[in-house]
């Protein structure tokens, strides 16, 4: 048997809410009333429980609330163990090279390579295990110096920083006058 229109609103409220909604709050959402809402509801109950559905409605002094089976518990309990892919989006990437070629390094001194302010880069870099804390700078300030983790070896299939590639030295020539260029470019256009 199909939804009705009624199921299917009293689904997405519940579903949405995430927490118990009073019956009269219901019905006055769905423009039916109270006692079609209730019966609704307990068929709802029904099939829900008869269809063998990861989720349940219940009631709680008046109001409803869609949640979980009990049964469904462990299998929660082992996917919120899976850990979560890791995104490394370009920023990330060019964050984390450059703390790898640089180590240690400070947020200032990333910055001033990027050219723009660092903070979520690193903080998620960190978050993902491949840039940890080092110690800190002895200057003003005392900034917090960054290195990369034996973490960041394993995803990247290296065994020392020394196996990271090098960079040609006509390539970082060309690179600096390409970005000397654009400078060029974008203060001629001030």
């Amino acid at each position: 048997m199909a939804f009705s229109d009624l199921e299917a609103k009293i689904e997405a409220i519940l579903f949405t809410m995430g927490e118990a909604v009073e019956l009269n709050r219901i019905a006055i959402a769905t423009g039916y009333t109270e006692d079609e809402c209730r019966q609704t509801i307990k068929d709802m109950m029904e099939k829900y429980r008869s269809e063998n559905r990861g989720i349940q409605l219940i009631e709680l002094d008046g109001a409803f609330q869609m949640c979980t089976k009990s049964e469904m518990y462990e299998t929660l309990l082992r996917i919120a163990h899976v850990p979560k892919k890791q995104v490394l989006t370009d920023v990330l990437l060019e964050t984390l090279s450059i703390i790898a070629y640089k180590q240690p390094i400070t947020k200032i001194e990333i910055e001033h390579i990027r050219g723009v302010k660092t903070d979520h880069a690193v903080n998620k870099l960190v978050e993902y295990n491949l840039v940890c804390e080092v110690g800190r700078l002895d200057a003003p300030g005392k900034p917090i110096l960054f290195a990369t983790t034996e973490e960041f070896l394993r995803n990247f299939g290296i065994e020392s920083l020394d196996e990271l590639p090098v960079v040609n030295p006509e390539k970082i020539e060309v690179f600096k006058n390409e970005a000397e260029e654009e400078i060029n470019i974008q203060f001629d256009a001030l």
